[in-house]
């Protein structure tokens, strides 16, 4: 069980940058524990405030539950002793919680809950769904808001009244009222973290709404451009941020969005045109093409050079 309360794991997490790391996989298609290690060790030399291990950058949706607990045991094993863990849970509620079971035992230090698979639900199954998971661990707890699992403020309140680990909330939808009005219904109850594909596009906005921090993928193969970018938003130095949307995150979002599921594919695209190779996506992804690596390689080079 993590050393980290609830709320100490909530405070370490918004006080910087946050690493997204790839799931590393051999040609054969299986987990690349090496190279994940190494990965996880070169991205500690540039600071990060917590890990998310196998998550949608990782691709969980991609993963068994054998795979992630390894998964998730590696990056415990390789992050430094002060960059929390932590581990995704998802699916069935049934299947969560035993996600929430591989992650205690690996060492995580909380639990990302991710949207339950396919189907739609209305606020009290949803909520019934967190309060579940939260009741199964003493391990902090941060819901992904995103797809069909979009939590309302009066849910987020009752949740964090009944539920004590229940601690963040992370958002992938972008939908700036639904913020306000959570922020404003919750202050400082909550930690806010900024879960939209590439998140730096929507740093400096959100940063008035209550997100301290964000998760960034793109801090997989741009590190140091990563965290010069978060360190501009957080000073509010919006010609710094303006210059680098510009400059890489806007034309690298628009390559993204060239098919669907690129948002993952991107960045293992990214780690190949850095010489740090991850592997290619799981189906049923799909990898870019070369014409797009070489797109992706010139954006690399204007912000690495």
């Amino acid at each position: 069980m993590s050393d980290l309360s609830p709320q100490e794991l909530a405070a370490k997490l918004g006080s910087n940058l946050l690493s997204f790391p790839v799931t590393h996989l051999r040609p054969d298609g299986a987990f690349d524990e090496a190279a994940y290690r190494e990965h996880i060790a070169w991205l500690s030399s540039y600071p990060a405030a917590g890990l998310f291990a196998a998550g949608g950058t990782g691709e969980f949706f991609a993963l068994a539950p054998d795979e992630v607990e390894r998964v998730v045991a590696a990056a415990v094993a390789a992050a430094p002793d002060d960059v929390p863990v932590l581990a995704p849970a998802g699916y069935s509620t049934a299947m969560a919680i035993d996600l929430v079971r591989r992650a205690e035992r690996a060492g995580a230090d909380g639990i990302l809950l991710l949207p339950p698979y396919l189907t739609e639900a209305g606020q009290a199954g949803l909520e019934a769904y967190v309060r579940a998971l939260c009741e199964a661990t003493e391990l902090g707890v941060i819901i992904y808001n995103r797809a069909n699992a979009i939590y309302d403020a009066d849910t987020v309140e009752r949740l964090a009244t009944s539920c004590p680990n229940f601690v963040g909330f992370k958002d992938g939808v972008g939908n700036v009222e639904q913020m306000t009005r959570v922020f404003s219904r919750m202050g400082t109850r909550l930690l806010y973290i900024g879960g939209l594909p590439t998140a730096e596009l929507f740093a400096l906005p959100y940063k008035s709404l209550g997100l301290t921090t964000y998760s960034s993928a793109i801090f997989n193969f741009v590190p140091q451009f990563a965290v010069d970018f978060y360190d501009a938003v957080q000073r509010g130095d919006s010609s710094a941020v303006t210059t680098a949307l510009n400059d890489f995150v806007i034309p690298y979002a628009d390559l993204r969005n060239r098919a669907p599921g690129y948002a993952v594919s991107i960045i293992k695209a990214g780690m190949k045109v850095i010489g740090r190779p991850a592997g290619a996506v799981r189906s049923p992804l799909t990898d870019l093409d070369e014409s797009e690596l070489l797109e992706l390689e010139q954006l690399v080079r204007k912000v690495t050079v």
